[in-house]
């Protein structure tokens, strides 16, 4: 992202506002924000991490007094400390405003009716889509995760046009709906997913089966949570909302920002955030940046749709499995669903990898046909030749949340 003077001064403002914080007081000390004068200033200023966040374990990112702190949020914390983001008023209505402008970006109106499946809580995801929708004027249903057969009632009696959801709730959603026979009965348009990085052949089961147009919603709880992009009708990546935040492409192995149109990390430092600003924070989220302006009109800069997280590849064998490269092998199979899951093990000295995928094939025959060549594609693109094993359509799991395809259980 070209970084101008006035960028420059909001970068300096977020600077020092990150500073009142007990994290980035620490952090930045001796440094004084009038110094960034270049980029090459900027770019000697150390990166955020997430571990750094869950260090500042509780309210270490606070950056303002307690009496502006309206709202919190946090992640999970399942892999360890939950990571803590104050908000203040200002902040959530920046939320609101960014998420509207999804929500126009997709052509969402006040006439829609927004379905809102993902949680609600210590989460940012339900709210921010709720948010979004009011301040839009549309009508919001929160209807948060769980429970399908109620979603669908919903969905039916009350006329929903807009589903929010994950792409797995999605799918279990459609698959559901396909299996009822009552698709004639749902009145969904578009539907706006977010959370986890997806493949094309779910993408096009989910817009086959529910009749719809499909929107990726980009955000993470650090920076807001979802809303901070988003892709628009020419399906040709996300913008993102530039006015709010200043973001790099970086080589997340030397850090070092990555060559224009090269796939790297993203990087985002906030422009506005009161409650907690983060500086050079990497998202782990790997994409690339794309040139020139949208025919759709939109002035905002556009990023590729995540190939993957560069911290969720996993080695097998000297090869580097990432889900995407998965996904892209078996979304050129014929025959092959989008649902697939990886089990990795260690036997007797050597790594082990099943590839359980799902097909609609039947007969014994086929089945071996399709895990044969499966087999053979996954050398061929990744470099390991997987135990693969075709299962029925439906037999793997489905998520309410986010799906886990890789289970890695060498350690």
């Amino acid at each position: 992202m070209e970084m101008n003077e006035a960028i420059q001064g909001r970068i300096r403002q977020s600077i020092k506002a990150a500073m009142k914080s007990e994290f980035y007081g620490k952090r930045f000390q001796g440094i004084d924000p009038e110094d960034i004068r270049s980029r090459d200033d900027f770019e000697k200023l150390p990166f955020t991490e997430k571990e750094d966040l869950r260090g500042a374990y509780p309210l270490g990112l606070r950056a303002v007094d307690e009496e502006k702190v309206v709202r919190i949020h946090s992640s999970s914390g399942t892999t360890g400390a939950p990571v803590i983001i104050p908000y203040t008023q200002k902040d959530v209505d920046d939320w609101a405003i960014m998420f509207r402008r999804c929500y126009e970006t997709a052509g969402v109106t006040k006439k829609d009716r927004v379905h809102i499946t993902p949680g609600y809580g210590l989460w940012t995801a339900g709210i921010g889509f709720q948010l979004g929708a009011e301040l839009l004027g549309a009508m919001a249903i929160p209807m948060g995760p769980g429970n399908t057969d109620k979603q669908i009632k919903m969905m039916e009696d009350l006329g929903s046009t807009v589903l929010c959801a994950t792409s797995s709730y999605a799918l279990l959603l459609a698959e559901e709906i396909e299996k009822r026979g009552i698709r004639d009965k749902i009145r969904l348009k578009k539907s706006l997913i977010g959370s986890e990085r997806w493949g094309e052949k779910m993408r096009n089961r989910i817009a086959s089966e529910l009749g719809v147009e499909l929107y990726d919603i980009y955000g993470l709880t650090e920076v807001y949570g979802p809303g901070i992009g988003i892709s628009c009708r020419r399906q040709c990546g996300m913008h993102l909302w530039n006015d709010y935040f200043y973001y790099e492409i970086i080589n997340p192995k030397t850090g070092e920002q990555a060559a224009p149109g090269e796939i790297g990390e993203l990087a985002i430092t906030t422009l506005e955030k009161e409650g907690a600003p983060l500086i050079r924070y990497r998202t782990h989220d790997l994409t690339r940046e794309l040139p020139g302006q949208c025919e759709c009109g939109l002035p905002y800069p556009r990023i590729d749709t995540l190939i993957g997280r560069s911290d969720d590849m996993v080695k097998v064998r000297g090869a580097m499995i990432y889900p995407s490269r998965v996904d892209e092998l078996l979304s050129a199979i014929s025959g092959v669903s989008s649902e697939y899951q990886i089990q990795i093990d260690h036997l007797n000295g050597r790594d082990i990898l099943n590839l359980l995928f799902e097909t609609e094939a039947v007969e014994s025959a086929a089945r071996k046909t399709l895990e044969k060549t499966v087999e053979a594609a996954f050398k061929e693109k990744i470099g390991v030749t997987p135990n693969a094993i075709a299962v029925g359509m439906m037999e793997l799991p489905r998520s309410e949340k986010k799906s886990t395809r890789i289970f890695d259980n060498r350690y």
